[in-house]
């Protein structure tokens, strides 16, 4: 895997733990769409990391998988564009995760700042076990196995990707230097031919000695224009020309989504957990229920009392789903007690089902022809596997794991 490849490359995952809702399209999907176009993009469905959290009811699990799948499809995620998969149908990550867990510091996962939150915030489930510990080296193993020079995150994630980061250094520190590992880059210079070996040379030494940042940036794109050496010789290329080992795995780069807050039906997040969710595939009589019942200002006790727009939750959904002049309308109306809650929520309405409508209808083809969507994720995971055997295959030869 070049590093170049390695810059190329987005790696992204979802649970399937219930419906897909208006906060995942815009926290989420709405991003894949864009990325899809514009990287190699991996999106799989992580169910082994449900299984963390709700291994005494798989049967969840199960169910969401392909609805999961068919919301992606429907909201415009293309097999074409992009690679699907479920984990578990790469078994390679289980191997890779239980590969690194022997050079993984306890320290490093009981750190993870989500580690305790959620300990806090389940304090109902029975979590205290290997797999939930170790979930976030599963993550790691996730990206690490793809060699995905990005990962799309939130800012609650960063953590998250940060100790993927040190999990690959420390992997590669371990295990990149080989005994020749010097004479082995010596002879890699060599088949490059004395013009291009030369000036390798004398950038490496410009870096390793002055510190040239941009001795560095002209080696590293030296080394990716050459054809004449094996993928092997030029990962190692790489790390000699910074005093390191081999670069076995790629370190990520955490990519912060840009999304709005999608704020649920009684003003919380929205969040399958408080039941306060509009659906991707939600019915439109049942949105126009869902809305019209939605809490407003508590100040607004009649028509005629005056509110404010910043205190009520349908204000926080307009500035996601309808225009300025429509916000405009909310404002002075609400302030001014010109308009009502239910009629300041008619508009809301319409937006809310005209976003909706075309992924409902997209999603009927899907829904009756599962073969189809069994189709897409079993291709779309033979991918993945080859994929993720030529990683492993180069981990197990660094841990001498690959025996004849």
């Amino acid at each position: 895997m070049s590093s170049i490849d390695s810059q190329r490359r987005v790696l992204s995952g979802m649970r399937p733990t219930g419906r897909l809702h208006l906060g995942h399209l815009y926290g989420v999907i709405h991003n894949w769409v864009k990325l899809q176009h514009e990287f190699e993009c991996f999106f799989f469905v992580a169910d082994w990391h449900a299984l963390t959290t709700h291994y005494e009811n798989p049967h969840i699990i199960e169910a969401s998988v392909w609805d999961m799948v068919i919301d992606w499809l429907a909201a415009g995620v293309s097999p074409s564009a992009a690679t699907l998969f479920i984990q578990s149908k790469v078994p390679e990550h289980a191997e890779l995760h239980l590969l690194l867990s022997m050079i993984t510091p306890l320290g490093w996962l009981e750190r993870v700042p989500s580690y305790k939150d959620m300990q806090e915030n389940l304090k109902d489930k029975e979590i205290g076990t290997y797999g939930f510990l170790g979930y976030p080296l599963l993550q790691s193993a996730d990206i690490l196995m793809y060699q995905a020079g990005h990962v799309p995150v939130g800012a609650d994630q960063v953590a998250h990707v940060e100790l993927t980061r040190e999990v690959a250094r420390r992997f590669n520190n371990l295990y990149g230097k080989q005994p020749d590992f010097e004479e082995a880059a010596l002879a890699a210079i060599t088949k490059m031919g004395k013009k291009v070996g030369r000036l390798y040379e004398d950038l490496r030494k410009k870096y390793q000695e002055q510190g040239d940042g941009e001795a560095l940036q002209r080696a590293q794109a030296l080394l990716r224009e050459q054809a004449n050496i094996t993928l092997g010789d030029r990962e190692r290329l790489f790390g000699y020309l910074e005093g390191g080992g081999k670069i076995i795995l790629a370190e990520p780069q955490a990519k912060l989504t840009a999304a709005p807050k999608m704020t649920g039906l009684d003003g919380r997040k929205m969040s399958k957990s408080y039941d306060n969710i509009i659906a991707l595939r939600e019915d439109v009589d049942d949105i126009n229920r869902k809305i019209k019942t939605m809490p407003t200002d508590p100040a607004r006790v009649r028509k005629s009392d005056p509110g404010n727009p910043e205190k009520c939750p349908v204000w926080q959904l307009h500035q996601i789903f309808t225009d300025t002049t429509t916000h405009d309308w909310v404002q002075k109306g609400c302030r001014s007690a010109g308009i009502g809650c239910l009629e300041c929520k008619k508009p809301l309405i319409d937006a809310v089902v005209e976003e909706l409508t075309p992924i409902r209808e997209k999603a009927v083809n899907y829904v009756n022809n599962p073969d189809l969507v069994k189709f897409i994720i079993a291709e779309g995971s033979e991918k993945a596997r080859d994929t993720a055997r030529d990683t492993l295959q180069e981990v197990r030869q660094a841990m001498g794991l690959n025996y004849r």
